[in-house]
């Protein structure tokens, strides 16, 4: 299975769910969409239980569920049960819930708006500026994290010409790239903002964004200008291209006098801006 995960949210509430691109199927957490229609305190043992009377019942659905590994709530990849569209809507005929008709709905409507987008990717693109929108984040960054992923695709593709395997080798050639123009390492560029699950563009500034653009574009000229055939090539041909992204990165600081390397994440800048708003308002009472 190709596996794309992402989050839904039906009333403002979490579900989460996996694409898989060669079924072309929704898999969705089976615990995630019994809390939202029973609004359970523990909606892992209402499904257990349930799932237990089903299996009685002699019901396929709950002995077919597939198990995959989901982000849970500590942030760690565990083991839970999923259902595709038919095998939901079988467990929601089980549970007595006024959201049962609602849901299903927004279920038909997920499925559709997938199937759409890999019609039209231009949907996907409309969809993830919808997203990051949601999540407070301006349209300037937007338009500068949409770009990246665009110049993050054309860098993994040519990795893939050059007989890079996914994984392991991958992360590699990206840490190479990042420790070069910014001075730390993935991990320790995360530690540095605080986040531990949390994608790391996701969290970095429009500068940052730019400066690992140019890294990663960069690293992508030289790999099809020189053709490197063995991994170790690969490795400096990424570090070439990171240098490229720290001698921009260096003259900047040099000019604006302290560093661009930022601490700031999406939470600490949203809490911050909240924070903020809460201050005028209470001066604006007084």
């Amino acid at each position: 299975m190709t596996q794309k995960h992402a989050i839904q949210l039906f009333e403002e509430k979490k579900v989460r769910t996996v694409w898989d691109d060669k079924q072309e199927k929704w898999y969705f957490s089976v615990v995630d969409v019994v809390g939202v229609l029973t609004e359970s305190d523990n909606p892992r043992k209402y499904w257990s239980v349930l799932k237990t009377r089903l299996k009685k019942e002699g019901n396929e659905t709950a002995t077919n569920c597939s198990r995959l590994k989901m982000q849970a709530e500590d942030g760690k990849q565990r083991l839970t049960d999923v259902a595709n569209v038919e095998q939901i809507f079988r467990i929601i005929q089980s549970i007595p819930s006024p959201k049962a008709e609602p849901f299903k709905l927004w279920m038909a409507q997920v499925a559709s708006n997938r199937i759409d987008q890999l019609q039209d990717p231009e949907l996907s693109i409309n969809q993830a500026m919808l997203d990051y929108k949601r999540l407070g984040y301006s349209d300037s960054w937007i338009n500068q994290r949409l770009k990246s992923i665009e110049v993050r695709k054309e860098l993994t593709d040519e990795w893939k010409r050059r007989g890079v395997e996914e994984g392991m080798q991958f992360a590699t050639l990206t840490d190479i790239i990042t420790q070069t123009w910014s001075g730390k390492t993935t991990k320790e560029y995360k530690r540095f903002k605080g986040l531990k699950k949390e994608n790391l563009r996701d969290n970095m500034t429009n500068t940052e964004l730019i400066l690992n653009m140019l890294a990663e574009t960069a690293t992508t000229d030289l790999s099809k200008e020189q053709n490197p055939e063995t991994f170790e090539e690969n490795m400096n041909v990424a570090q070439k291209g990171g240098n490229v992204a720290r001698s921009a990165r260096t003259a900047l600081e040099k000019e604006l006098g302290h560093s661009v390397v930022s601490p700031l994440s999406v939470k600490k800048y949203l809490k911050s801006t909240l924070r903020d708003e809460q201050e005028l308002s209470e001066n604006n009472n007084e």
